[in-house]
């Protein structure tokens, strides 16, 4: 008797394997989030059903549960994806050695959002792996925290940011100046990369939500002893992009002008460069609007960018070698 797709799949799942939106489910994955993961890094190469649909062992699914707490916690996925499973267990729990002459006092906790003090609240007694914790001060908001903490003399400033900006900058850095913090955790939701980046160059701690309350009570025993993986040094800044020499109507004037030369080389040089322009803004838009993916988009338009003031820059050259007009700023 012959068996059906259905059937295969059935028995498929008997044997452990499950179809990607269960699989996606117990993992804490949006199945778009775990698609892309897929077809971008490689991450839980499945097999196939009769009938096409992708297949999920528990392993997999126990390795994408690893991996998406980890990037709630700010790893970057890209790393994530290729490393072996005791290594994301790692990563994830990290030993921190806490040694009486480091922390001979509990540490004194100054808290800033308005669910974070009940979120705390079981977690401050200590473990041999965390130190014990006082609150010292308490303030509903960032706009509030630079008057509420002053002489806090906290050695921890723990913020809650849902979306983290620019506009957080100068309020996190008053705040620990009020508080005489020793180090700055910041928990959010989304925020832009660039704000992280400069957050993450002053030496804060960042962590994505929903974080556990031990998890967050780690990375501030890890801020004092020097061990939170999100004090990692930066990789070296991207040089800054050139600001755009031929907008769309300087271009449309150099390709009105081609017909009137032999060489048609300016023509196709603008219509690549406004594919390029165009390609350069909507990477930027993407940034925004996939904070997960805010990296990778920034790096796309940065690397188009150089390649738009490359391209520019020969351009340039072009035109004044046929005498077709260039924007004002570029003559002389």
């Amino acid at each position: 008797m012959k068996t059906s797709a259905t059937d295969k799949e059935e028995s498929g799942a008997e044997h452990g394997a499950l179809r990607s939106g269960d699989a996606a489910r117990l993992a804490g994955v949006p199945v778009e989030t775990l698609r892309v993961w897929e077809r971008r890094y490689g991450i839980a190469a499945t097999q196939r059903s009769a009938s096409g649909q992708r297949l999920y062992s528990a392993s997999q699914v126990r390795r994408l549960g690893l991996i998406k707490q980890l990037v709630d916690l700010g790893h970057n996925v890209g790393m994530l994806a290729h490393l072996p499973q005791d290594s994301l267990q790692q990563l994830l729990a990290p030993p921190v050695a806490v040694s009486a002459p480091l922390l001979p006092r509990p540490l004194r906790l100054a808290l800033v959002g308005t669910t974070l003090p009940m979120r705390m609240s079981s977690d401050l007694r200590g473990t041999a792996s965390m130190p014990a914790c006082d609150v010292v001060r308490v303030c509903d908001s960032l706009a509030e925290a630079p008057q509420a903490l002053l002489g806090a003399r906290a050695d921890i400033i723990m913020l809650e940011i849902a979306e983290l900006g620019d506009e957080a900058l100068p309020l996190i850095r008053a705040a620990s100046l009020a508080g005489a913090a020793r180090a700055i955790v910041v928990l959010y939701h989304f925020g832009a990369s660039a704000t992280i980046a400069r957050l993450r160059a002053e030496d804060c701690l960042l962590a994505r939500e929903p974080a556990a309350p031990a998890d967050i009570l780690r990375m501030c025993a890890g801020a004092l002893a020097g061990t939170s993986p999100a004090s990692a040094p930066l990789a070296t800044p991207l040089p800054p992009v050139p600001p755009c020499r031929f907008d769309a109507q300087a271009l449309a004037a150099i390709t009105a002008a081609t017909p009137t030369v032999a060489c048609e080389c300016p023509r196709h040089l603008a219509e690549i460069l406004l594919m390029v322009g165009s390609f350069e803004r909507y990477s930027l838009h993407c940034a925004t609007r996939h904070p997960d993916d805010a990296l990778l988009h920034e790096e796309l338009a940065h690397a188009t960018g150089q390649a738009r003031a490359m391209l520019e820059t020969a351009m340039d050259r072009l035109a004044r070698a046929e005498g077709l007009p260039l924007p004002a700023d570029a003559h002389g």
